[in-house]
């Protein structure tokens, strides 16, 4: 052989080695991987697997992810209709295509194209190109590439999730519940069989279309299963009464908020925390109240249920659901933010009684107040001079909550709320001010919950961790997932957000249920379980609060207009007060939170102040009170009285003289609180009188205090009028037996304000007979009556 045909033959061998190598090459790279990208649908389901409700893909496709088996029957099925040698071809069946060449040729056109499901899965993949010969030749080379890469029983899964079903609605598990409303694995024989037939004409065949024609397909498949010794065929039989689909389903929507707060951040089947019974209780609660609301034309409301203990999401009702776009019901009100009202006083006292500024029952100011122009006023609109801290709470009054607001501090305040997880709190400190405590700033029902719960996780884990605290009790809600609680958290000495004995000296407070009609109701929600809950109302009746917590439940409520309306039945305790008891009594009881021993300590307390018993309080008990420093000072209102023993007189020492005295503890309010508090408190008493003969001669008369210097008595005083018809104030004038001594002023029994020093008051008033009366801490009193005259000119 000469060298050149040697060299011929070499080149033309390493020709061939070329050539086949990239055959090989294009070959073995001939599928994609992955095969399919298209999006899945979100598919919600409960914590048992129960449907929730569903999102469609983007790309406008109803796409279920198959996450189990393929459903045995269907696999039967499809396989007895589409390939029956599909378990044995290597991805092309030879003689399926002798025998469709063969139909073809006798009938002149292409009636069978031998397609094994190998290459119909091909043929998805490529998004059903035009069918000829070259694209049947480049699916036959998928086809055999595939069966090398894939098992059979992954083919069947790949189709059975993209294969088309009529419509928009692809895969297997989506056909199921469009057409039949069950998962793919409840399907029937006939429900199984009807799927089957469906992919191989998805356009002509639809379910509430030609449907004697899908009949006629199901139940021919039937007998080949039967023919096949598939199916038995008593079975057969009782499958063919079954009917065919109408029209597909409308999915199942049981918490449509919920579902499309879940889209936000996922896609495909996603199991969540969710009880599908308990959403369909709280819906079916939540709807009977609107539609009652809904009449005084309140039209939204809101209600979320969580597991204390691992801040699980068992309900989430985002808002009412009647189609009334006017209202804003697509708007999920769980997340939206609101006015807080009152909800978050709770959180200030725990703050307080934590830093050791307040006892449980310490007494609290409650009068006309006013802190640099601001003037807060209770619900009511009435005051009490003094009120305890638990009742101040328990009853929501706006005026010791402010005071304490103040004390405590406005920025470690708005510090505290946006380390406890309050998103919504988006100003600074200085923006709020004093109304951050009464609405001031907005926050939603999912932080809320999630910070109310956090405080009752924490309760229930003092003796789990033994009274150390973990820092993961401070957690917000989560919906994926059914994760338990760590069993070996962070553990630390400190507590991470507020003490044991904080908590549950304001959770006590938070068992009071019932309120005053001032408050919205006289009805007493009457419930054998230990619910610690707080109500609120922002300002002009826009939003309505409740929130409760036990060990095992937080529930969370809010009731109102989206659009912020007002209206006059927007109060807490009216309106989500309710839905929140009717929640609590679909819940399974549940038992108390114990009290925390460890962070409680024994005070011998004062029973009517509150503050720890000094040597005059006579009626003194021993509480429970957190084990923190505490900053309060032994009781001040109990002052000693000398006093004669029929305590009709009181005495100084230095005139005491021969009568027989007694030295007891008096409860003595200041003139202001006194006022008030006789109201509510007809036992209170001042302070006997100075008897007769304990005159104090550089000042007034016996243990005169304060005198008013002008008016004078019964006076006839005209008020001068300006050019422009402004009429000047009266200037009233008063001493005191120390300049320093502070003098509370009053004007026809309505409190005018407090002086120091300089003792002068500006007042205008009305033309006729008036009083002025002006008080001394010792409860000495001034009082002066004139008129105001009608002047010339004067409007």
């Amino acid at each position: 052989m000469s060298k050149g045909i040697k060299y011929k033959l070499r080149m033309s061998w390493k020709r061939l080695m070329a050539i086949g190598g990239l055959s090989f090459m294009a070959f073995w790279f001939c599928v994609p991987d992955p095969l399919f990208e298209d999006p899945f649908s979100l598919m919600v389901l409960d914590r048992e697997g129960k449907f929730v409700g569903a999102r469609i893909a983007t790309d406008e496709q109803w796409r279920f992810e198959m996450t189990g088996p393929v459903p045995e029957k269907f696999v039967k099925a499809l396989v007895a209709y589409e390939d029956k040698r599909f378990w044995r071809h290597p991805g092309v069946d030879i003689r399926a295509v002798a025998r469709a060449m063969a139909s073809n040729i006798r009938a002149g056109k292409i009636v069978s194209g031998g397609s094994t499901l190998t290459m119909q899965l091909m043929r998805m993949a490529r998004k059903n190109r035009v069918r000829n010969i070259t694209q049947k030749l480049i699916e036959t080379v998928q086809a055999l590439r595939a069966e090398l890469r894939y098992s059979k029983k992954e083919i069947i899964r790949m189709y059975a999730a993209h294969a088309p079903f009529g419509g928009n609605v692809v895969g297997l598990e989506a056909a199921s519940w469009r057409y039949f409303g069950k998962p793919a694995a409840n399907l029937s024989w006939a429900e199984a069989a009807t799927l089957a037939v469906l992919p191989n004409s998805p356009a002509l065949i639809h379910p509430g279309r030609n449907r004697q024609a899908l009949r006629e397909k199901r139940d021919m498949l039937l007998d080949r299963m039967v023919a096949e010794g598939v199916l038995q065929r008593e079975a057969a039989r009782l499958a063919k009464l079954e009917p065919i689909p109408e029209k597909p389903y409308r999915l199942a929507d049981a918490a449509p908020h919920f579902t499309s707060l879940v889209g936000k951040t996922h896609s495909g089947q996603v199991h969540t925390t969710l009880d599908l019974q308990l959403q369909e209780a709280v819906a079916m609660i939540a709807s009977g109240y609107h539609k009652v609301y809904a009449q005084n034309e309140v039209h939204n409301m809101a209600v979320i249920v969580s597991d204390t203990e691992t801040g699980a999401v068992l309900a989430y009702f985002g808002n009412t659901t009647d189609d009334l776009k006017s209202h804003e019901n697509d708007v999920d009100m769980v997340q939206a933010e609101r006015s807080s009202g009152s909800i978050l006083k709770p959180l200030l006292y725990i703050a307080a009684l934590e830093d050791g500024m307040i006892m449980p029952d310490q007494l609290l100011p409650d009068v006309p107040t006013t802190i640099a122009g601001y003037k807060p006023e209770n619900f009511n609109r009435a005051y009490e001079g003094k009120v305890k801290a638990r009742e101040a709470l328990s009853r929501s009054l706006n005026v010791p909550a402010v005071n304490l607001l103040r004390d405590y501090g406005v920025e470690r305040f708005h510090r505290k709320l946006i380390e406890l997880g309050f998103s919504s709190i988006h100003f600074s400190a200085e923006h709020y001010g004093l109304p951050l405590i009464l609405g001031g700033a907005e926050v939603t029902l999912w932080d809320l919950a999630g910070v109310y719960a956090s405080m009752g996780r924490a309760l229930d884990h003092a003796y789990a961790f033994g009274h150390k605290y973990a820092s993961s009790d401070l957690r917000p809600l989560h919906y994926l997932g059914i994760d338990g609680y760590d069993s070996s958290p962070f553990l630390q000495d400190e507590p991470t957000f507020f003490h044991y004995g904080a908590i549950w000296s304001v959770f006590e407070a938070m068992k009071e249920v019932s309120r005053p009609r001032e408050d919205g109701s006289w009805e007493i929600f009457r419930n054998a379980r230990q619910i610690h809950w707080k109500t609120g109302t922002s300002y002009g009746f826009r939003d309505a609060w409740a929130i409760g917590v036990t060990p095992r439940f937080t529930v969370g409520v809010w009731v109102g207009n989206a659009d912020g309306e007002g209206r006059p039945g927007i109060i807490g305790v009216r309106a989500a007060a309710p839905v929140l008891f009717d929640v609590f009594r679909a819940l399974p009881a549940t038992s108390a939170f114990e009290p925390p021993h460890d962070a409680l300590v024994e005070k011998r307390i004062c029973r009517t102040s509150g503050h720890p018993a000094g040597s005059f309080c006579a009626d003194a008990d021993t509480m429970l009170v957190s084990d923190v420093f505490m900053q309060v000072d032994v009781c001040p209102y109990h002052q000693p009285v000398l006093s004669d023993t029929g305590r009709e007189f009181q005495y100084s020492l230095s005139c005491a003289g021969q009568e027989e005295t007694i030295r007891y503890g008096h409860f003595t309010l200041d003139p202001v609180s006194a006022w008030y508090y006789r109201k509510v408190h007809p036992e209170y008493a001042d302070p006997p009188p100075f008897h007769p003969a304990c005159q104090d001669k550089t000042f007034g008369s016996a243990g005169q205090q304060v005198e008013i210097a002008y008016p004078p008595e019964n006076a006839g005083i005209y008020l001068p009028v300006d050019l422009d018809q402004h009429v000047n104030e009266l200037v009233c004038r008063a001493t005191a037996s120390q300049a320093a001594d502070t003098l509370y002023w009053y004007l026809d029994n309505d409190f005018l304000g407090v002086t120091s020093n300089f003792h002068t008051q500006k007042i205008t008033p009305a033309e006729g007979d008036h009083m002025l009366t002006v008080v001394h801490p010792s409860g000495d009193r001034s009082t002066r009556h004139f008129q105001i005259l009608s002047a010339p000119g004067r409007n």
